[in-house]
């Protein structure tokens, strides 16, 4: 993993980034491994509260590596290869989609800081994140038409609860590219900064501050906002409330508020 993405911790904060800058953090199949490895083990690993996903140099994640279309054109990867007939996660992501979904099924927040570019796959990518801070300039597009394919890394699941039905159609059709500032107006971008991965940090410290009970409670009920029915949202909204009150961390966080301090929480 450590030659496509590395990890670091500080403070209830991991900082995570791919590192295949000669490539634009394209991926390839050691990046997908290596995406997924880095979500698996941040699922389990104790004092995690945020995670911030990123890209070192000129960009974010440029997308499939070419190497893949080669194939494609050459005859060499046909049909549904490891798409249709294979082990799928629990949320239902085969293994390309996983690289995006792994996000979204953190039990904590995950911010994507977005420079550069982010497409195709790479776009795809920064939709597993809850939020997503991107520079003005930032290209980004639902890609894979110009391929001669659809978005299959998750991105109409992903998708359908930021945008119109209508802007989520004409950017899948057409594969047009757009800044961040186009992300921001159409509800795909959450902020636009020049420093996405410093104010993406900022935030994560900010959230790791807080109940982490009561934060991983949150996601699952964003989680759950896109696919349950009201009925469901209700009762999930009771179910983690009543978990919640009294405990230590709801304890805490009144007293500390009281008596004008910082908390602090127990993982």
């Amino acid at each position: 993993m450590n030659d496509r993405v590395t990890i670091d911790i500080q403070d209830g904060v991991a900082d995570v980034r791919m590192i295949r800058v000669d490539k634009m953090n394209a991926l390839d199949d050691a990046m997908f491994s290596a995406l997924i490895a880095a979500g698996e083990r941040l699922k389990t690993e104790k004092g995690v509260r945020a995670v911030v996903l990123s890209g070192e140099g000129r960009a974010f994640c440029a997308g499939l590596d070419m190497g893949n279309f080669g194939k494609m054109a050459s005859g060499a990867r046909k049909g549904g290869d490891g798409l249709v007939d294979t082990p799928r996660t629990e949320s239902g992501a085969n293994r390309a989609q996983n690289a995006a979904m792994v996000w979204r099924d953190l039990p904590v927040p995950v911010i994507a800081a977005v420079h550069g570019v982010a497409l195709g796959g790479g776009f795809q990518v920064c939709l597993g994140a809850d939020m997503r801070y991107v520079t003005p300039d930032a290209k980004m597009a639902v890609l894979e038409i110009k391929w001669g394919l659809v978005p299959d890394m998750a991105g109409v699941a992903l998708l359908r609860g930021l945008v119109r039905d209508d802007v989520a159609r004409e950017l899948t059709y057409t594969g047009r590219i757009f800044t961040g500032e186009e992300a921001l107006a159409m509800g795909i971008a959450t902020r636009v900064c020049a420093d996405p991965r410093a104010e993406a940090l900022a935030v994560a410290r900010e959230i790791a501050s807080k109940n982490p009970a009561a934060i991983r409670g949150d996601k699952r009920l964003m989680n759950l906002m896109a696919d349950g029915d009201q009925k469901a949202i209700l009762l999930a909204e009771s179910v983690e409330q009543g978990a919640l009150i009294g405990s230590p961390g709801n304890v805490e966080a009144v007293m500390a508020n009281m008596e004008k301090r910082a908390p602090v929480f127990e993982d």
